[in-house]
């Protein structure tokens, strides 16, 4: 079981750890301009994409989830069926998007407190890097799909070619054609694209052979219709009530001062990394519990997920070491602004304590994904958000300021974690009778 699990989380971490990467490899290439606006600016950038983009997360994990399941079960029309319908609700989602960018960025900014500066370059950056909705969110389906038929290489593969491509495009524009923040944007435009022609190319090529199970008859039929789009609904809820606390994070982060901005998107690159990583396994849970539940071998169940359960909790104790002993080296690759350093390192103790805290809930998403019971995933998410994260903020910010935000954030991962290890006491006695899990 070890070795399914690790075909499948490798290449994912792989696959995963480029992203933070990329964003890291951005903020640097930003961070060693001549004025810490472009730092802010980037990172108010990223999180419009983050609200638009994360919001649609739904369909890689919806994806993932059902395809597993009906892989397992043997049923190729579904398995057909789902990316169908996925890449159809992503065309159309990616159109409205473009259609609406202009109000969509009045409202985003509207809502943002930053530096007239900073903003100014920040819409700069949006209304180059929107032309990339489309591929962004296909991407999002076919990724799933390729998850949940328990191949990660090809995501992997892709992610590889997309972020050295956008790296480098990234520093032609800023330092040879000297368009700054417009060039990332750019450089991200392109990069994208390009992934998508590679994944199509990889799907044909790969399972040109299933395309003669495509059932028109039951892409839009009316019972498994509704298990996609209910399981996405759960799914989009849990994502946008997660970008919210995001959201609010850098906001905040943007109405105390340009500095405290730079500083916060600065320790966020230590989170993304951590999760990003954890995500590997998290997503090998998504494949390995949706297939074995839709096979029925609830022995094998029960085994990936205590072993995923086990990699996971050595993984976050590594990345814990590794922040205490190893954070200046990592700030100093991110940012050549001593001032910006010397800051950050007065709040490195709350990144110490992400790994240990979060990692349950990472890891907790792949499974409830897997066995497509995402309305306690939700729940859990509802709880987190409405009842720990914005009431901590809110009864300390005036005492603590920054740590107020930092304290509530942690508490919300902890939050998360504790009540989908009890919402999962529930679901294995509804469903897993025959199993002791």
């Amino acid at each position: 079981m070890n070795k399914k699990i690790l075909n499948l989380a490798i290449p994912n971490i792989i696959s995963n750890i480029t992203v933070p990467l990329l964003g890291m490899a951005d903020l640097a290439i930003v961070g060693h301009l001549n004025s810490e606006v472009y730092v802010g600016a980037i990172a108010l950038g990223s999180m419009i994409f983050n609200l638009i983009y994360w919001t649609f997360g739904f369909l890689r994990m919806g994806s993932s989830g059902l395809t597993a399941q009906y892989l397992g079960a043997k049923n190729f029309s579904e398995i057909m069926a789902v990316l169908i319908r996925g890449l159809t609700v992503a065309t159309i989602i990616s159109a409205s998007i473009l259609l609406l960018q202009i109000p969509i960025a009045k409202v985003v900014f509207y809502f943002i407190d930053g530096s007239s500066q900073v903003e100014m370059l920040a819409q700069k950056y949006f209304y180059i890097r929107i032309w990339a909705a489309p591929a962004t969110i296909s991407m999002y389906v076919l990724t799933g799909w390729f998850i949940g038929m328990q191949n990660s290489k090809i995501p992997m593969i892709i992610a590889i070619i997309v972020n050295i491509l956008n790296v480098i495009l990234d520093a032609l524009f800023v330092y040879v054609f000297n368009l700054e923040l417009n060039g990332v944007a750019w450089g991200t435009l392109i990069s994208q694209y390009l992934g998508l022609i590679l994944a199509f190319i990889f799907l044909y090529k790969k399972y040109k052979y299933i395309f003669i199970h495509i059932n028109k008859n039951i892409i839009f039929k009316g019972k498994e219709l509704y298990k996609f789009f209910r399981i996405n609904r759960d799914i989009f809820i849990r994502t946008l009530s997660l970008l919210t606390v995001f959201t609010f994070f850098t906001s905040k982060s943007a109405s105390v001062n340009d500095n405290i901005l730079a500083v916060n998107t600065l320790l966020l690159q230590f989170l993304f990394l951590f999760s990003f990583l954890i995500d590997g396994f998290a997503y090998a849970a998504e494949a390995l519990t949706g297939m074995f539940y839709g096979a029925m071998q609830y022995d094998k169940l029960k085994t990936v997920i205590n072993r995923i359960f086990i990699w996971g909790s050595a993984i976050s104790v590594v990345f814990t070491l590794l922040y205490i002993y190893f954070y200046k080296i990592l700030f100093n690759i991110l940012t050549s602004q001593k001032e910006l350093i010397l800051i950050a390192e007065n709040y490195i103790y709350w990144i110490i304590l992400i790994p240990i805290i979060s990692v349950a809930s990472f890891i907790w998403d792949g499974v409830f994904i897997g066995l497509t019971e995402t309305k306690y995933m939700r729940n859990s998410m509802l709880l987190s958000v409405f009842i720990v994260f914005f009431p901590t903020w809110y009864f300390l910010d005036d005492i603590y300021n920054n740590n107020a935000l930092w304290l509530a954030f942690i508490l919300f991962f902890l939050s998360r974690g504790i009540s989908q290890s009890i919402m999962y006491i529930f679901i294995k006695k509804r469903f897993i009778t025959n199993v002791k899990i």
